[in-house]
């Protein structure tokens, strides 16, 4: 039905299609409906970026709903309280805690047949992944934080990989001759 093959075709033709002069909230939710049906949701733009994208192609827009649309879009939501600050990456320790509190809440989100949950826990632990690995390559950063990094990184791994056997895998780990020698023996933050 559509003849456009770019997002921003799309956008200006089902605009066009709208027959509409001036965009709104109801116009710009309509564009995003088709815009997710033929590239996906991932590929929906804010409704500021498509609304400027229309106020350069001429559209009037009425800004007050679109504020709205996007502050109700971009409120807070109970996945933010769950998963604000709940990277803490400093030592073995603090990243052992981080990663029970993410399994605690995938479990939670798992059992709730909750997606978007899953989807934001998964995403918070490759953040996290990435951040210990962004350390472990500075240069100027020493042997022993390299290698908090580096184990720090391998537990992301595991646990991306097998959440359900980490717990079990993290602990065999933690009694190896290697990683005592390395890092010795990490006391759960309960027991300081």
């Amino acid at each position: 039905m559509w003849q456009a093959r770019t997002k921003d075709e799309l956008i200006i033709e089902v605009w066009e299609k709208l027959d509409c002069e001036n965009v709104g909230a109801v116009e710009i939710e309509a564009i995003e409906v088709v815009v997710a049906d033929r590239f996906g949701p991932a590929a929906v733009d804010s409704p500021m970026v498509i609304a400027r994208l229309l106020a350069d192609e001429g559209a009037e827009l009425r800004h007050s709903e679109i504020m709205d649309l996007w502050v109700r879009r971009n409120a807070e939501t109970a996945y933010d309280a769950a998963l604000r600050n709940i990277l803490r990456l400093s030592d073995l320790r603090s990243a052992l805690a981080t990663l029970r509190d993410l399994e605690n809440l995938r479990r939670k989100y798992a059992a709730d047949n909750d997606k978007e949950g899953l989807r934001l826990v998964r995403e918070t632990a490759l953040r996290g992944k990435r951040s210990v690995n962004e350390i472990a390559a500075k240069p100027a950063v020493d042997d022993m934080t390299r290698s908090v990094n580096v184990e720090i990184s391998q537990w992301f791994s595991v646990w991306l990989q097998t959440p359900d056997f980490f717990a079990d895998w993290v602990e065999l780990r933690q009694r190896s001759a290697e990683f005592v020698e390395r890092f010795g023996r990490i006391r759960p933050a309960e027991d300081q």
